[in-house]
């Protein structure tokens, strides 16, 4: 708004460009405005992938401004489109992150996999695995925690849903490789089970630890050189008993 007793300039050279114009050039100017005006609501949804480029940019959005910062006014701003166009996509902020937590799952498990295969051994898939699970932690920190943010998402979103079972398959395979046998996640042993849960508490807690800083310590008592990644092979070789 301007000062009091202030004429705004804008107005006052649209009126005056309005008066020089003829009555049919003014309607063919208001045609015009119209058409742009229809055209700049339109531009979103001729955006090629959408729904792609909307949840690269939410991901940009978060990893800047934190979780907090994720809306879909903030969305739209990033990726240059409407406002109306995530909610278009994703209904309410929610859908939106339950989407993205999906990619991440996507992301989390086609690493995890890659992490086993370049393994040489059952036990070292297994190993791949956690250290691929902590790696991915500590390359995409906020995307990984909202992925564990369950309050946040809706599950029964059929991506993210199916991207986190299939996430949980990798966890399952990992327990698996270290037990030398197949593990179904749909028809656990209770020991099979208490494993997952023991590598999964161990693997996600040791990630937690380091995104919030609190393994420096516990490296600093150890001899220089010792890395993340050394502590967390150690947490996983088995405990050799004596005596």
């Amino acid at each position: 708004m301007g000062a009091p007793g202030t004429t705004k300039p804008v107005k006052t050279a649209k009126i005056a460009t309005a008066g020089t114009k003829s009555p049919a050039a003014r309607r063919s100017a208001l045609r015009a405005d119209k058409s742009v005006a229809k055209s700049d609501r339109e531009q979103p949804y001729h955006h090629g992938d959408l729904h792609g480029a909307l949840l690269t940019a939410a991901k940009r959005v978060a990893e800047r401004e934190g979780l907090q910062g994720l809306t879909l006014r903030a969305v739209a701003r990033e990726a240059g489109v409407s406002h109306a166009a995530p909610a278009h996509h994703f209904g309410d902020v929610t859908g939106l992150i339950s989407e993205l937590a999906a990619v991440g799952f996507k992301k989390f498990s086609a690493e995890l996999a890659a992490a086993a295969g370049a393994a040489t051994s059952p036990d070292g898939a297994a190993e791949g695995r956690a250290q691929a699970y902590v790696a991915f932690a500590r390359d995409n920190p906020c995307l990984f925690q909202l992925m564990f943010r369950a309050e946040r998402l809706d599950h029964t979103r059929p991506a993210l849903r199916q991207a986190a079972e299939n996430a949980f398959v990798a966890l399952a395979k990992t327990v698996g490789a270290r037990r030398h046998e197949e593990v179904s996640p749909q028809h656990l042993t209770l020991a099979q089970a208490a494993d997952i849960a023991r590598i999964w508490s161990m693997v996600h807690g040791f990630a937690m630890l380091y995104l919030d800083g609190r393994l420096r310590d516990i490296l600093d008592g150890l001899p220089p050189g010792t890395t993340e990644e050394m502590l967390l092979a150690a947490m996983l070789t088995p405990e050799v008993k004596t005596g």
